[in-house]
């Protein structure tokens, strides 16, 4: 059964890095990956927090806790299951120079992003039709990249949208 997951996985892997030659996927690709890094999610966290008030600010402060509750356990995940990454296990696949060298599961990109955009789409739900795309966007972007299986994604997402909720519930309810 988990062979078959495994193929599966790798196959939907394949159907997405395979583009990566394309000039303008390629562009909006490694671009859009670096909403999930560590220097955007934190630069706009904060930023967020200075120039909101009221209830915004409190939404702020939950998405900034959020990112950086969502870090202890992807980091936790990532010793208990050291899970290498595609590149190194799938032939073929396409990837930049200096490529990530940690272990995939889960994705810590996508975590970010999904935990800071969490608050926000429970205090302003009509921002989902912007902000899941992006989530979604960014997640795409790590297998496109040659990094990231789609179970390191969806779990990522996952936990990122479970901590982003629970930080939500904690600071604003």
């Amino acid at each position: 059964m988990l062979h078959v997951f495994y193929s599966l996985e790798c196959q939907l892997f394949q159907k997405v890095n395979r583009h990566f030659d394309r000039k303008l996927l390629n562009l909006f690709f490694r671009s859009v990956t670096h909403l999930g890094g560590a220097d955007i999610t934190i630069a706009a966290t904060f930023l967020l927090i200075i120039l909101s008030s009221g209830e915004a600010r409190l939404t702020a402060f939950a998405s900034a806790l959020a990112l950086s509750a969502g870090h202890i356990p992807v980091h936790i995940v990532k010793q208990l299951f050291p899970r290498k990454r595609p590149y190194l296990l799938i032939e073929k696949t396409k990837t930049h120079k200096n490529p990530l060298q940690d272990h995939s599961f889960p994705s810590g990109h996508t975590t970010a992003i999904f935990s800071v955009l969490t608050p926000y789409l429970l205090f302003i739900p009509q921002l989902s039709f912007v902000l899941i795309p992006l989530g979604i966007c960014v997640g795409i972007s790590r297998m496109y990249l040659g990094l990231h299986y789609p179970s390191d994604v969806i779990a990522g997402g996952i936990l990122g949208t479970v901590t982003g909720s629970l930080c939500f519930c904690l600071l604003c309810n």
